[in-house]
């Protein structure tokens, strides 16, 4: 259970409104910040987050070097059990295939482990028939529904497809003028986006494409430096402004529909955010990681 260190935190549930860049407008309600674990310790520097439609969430409690893992059910958290393994030494990004693996990005080691549902480790990810060349170093990574898992490579300055046992499908090559790419998401018709933090744009790759092209227009006006990217089923694009503590939603098209939140220390803001996911239930989690804790919305 959540206990004293958040009750204080919960006593009103915020309506923060968006301001609107378009005919739709869409506001988040905060209904839960999660700061402790089961036995109140406190989290550390949280830079991951993922989400189950059931209501299970794990949390990358990065600065303690450990995942925790909660139930969100009826606007009320649960929870707040450690999963600690030694391969596991500065967990970044999360992501759940359909089996409930835990795939974990550890920042130290650069590595991607493969952990049960339970916690315990399976081993690392292994890439098997990889073209001649370097050996990845993934900055980011996602997990579709089919259980293909799709390797931001910023060494070899490539994305990697592979099916759901590591095997090397195809690559698809960064655009030839692009900066520094932060993350990559993937749509359920296979489409893939690729954000640019150094030049606030968004680079596209259609289902079966063999080149990313751009998508968006420079939104330097929109975001200091974004870092996370998402998708929701209706194809609009979340991306994460890292520096600027807020969240942009852009149409398939990548312009720019909506910015929710700002910068702050109180229940609401954020303060140097990181992973964000998505439930089919509405919800709208957050890895508000200078503030140590994961914040809970509601998509109205």
């Amino acid at each position: 259970m959540i206990l004293r260190a958040t009750r204080f935190l919960t006593m009103s549930l915020l309506l923060l409104p968006a301001a609107s860049f378009g005919a739709e407008t869409m506001t988040l309600k905060l209904v839960q910040p999660v700061l402790v674990d089961a036995k109140e310790g406190m989290m550390k520097s949280p830079q991951g987050v993922a989400c189950t439609s059931d209501g299970a969430f794990f949390v990358a409690d990065t600065g303690n070097g450990r995942l925790l893992t909660y139930t969100f059910k009826d606007d009320a958290v649960k929870g707040g059990g450690e999963i600690k393994v030694p391969q596991m030494t500065s967990p970044l990004r999360l992501q759940l295939n359909s089996k409930g693996e835990i795939y974990v990005l550890d920042g130290k080691s650069r590595r991607i482990l493969r952990l049960s549902p339970q916690g315990s480790f399976l081993g690392y990810l292994d890439i098997q028939g990889l073209p001649a060349g370097a050996a990845p170093v993934p900055n980011s990574f996602k997990i579709d529904a089919k259980d293909n898992i799709y390797v931001l490579d910023i060494f070899s300055s490539r994305v990697l497809l592979l099916d759901p046992s590591g095997n090397f499908q195809k690559e698809i090559p960064f655009p030839p003028q692009h900066g520094f790419f932060t993350d990559l998401a993937v749509h359920t018709d296979g489409s893939i986006y690729l954000i640019d933090s150094t030049n606030s744009m968004v680079f596209a790759a259609a289902k079966n494409a063999a080149a990313f092209t751009p998508l968006s227009k420079s939104l330097k006006a929109d975001m200091d430096f974004p870092g996370y990217i998402t998708t929701d089923r209706g194809g609009s694009l979340y991306v994460v402004d890292q520096n600027g503590g807020g969240i942009i939603v852009l149409g398939a098209d990548g312009a720019v529909r909506t910015r929710m939140l700002s910068m702050g220390w109180k229940p609401g803001l954020l303060y140097y955010p990181g992973q964000i996911c998505l439930n089919d239930k509405g919800f709208l989690f957050v890895a508000d990681r200078d503030n140590n804790r994961v914040q809970i919305f509601e998509i109205k």
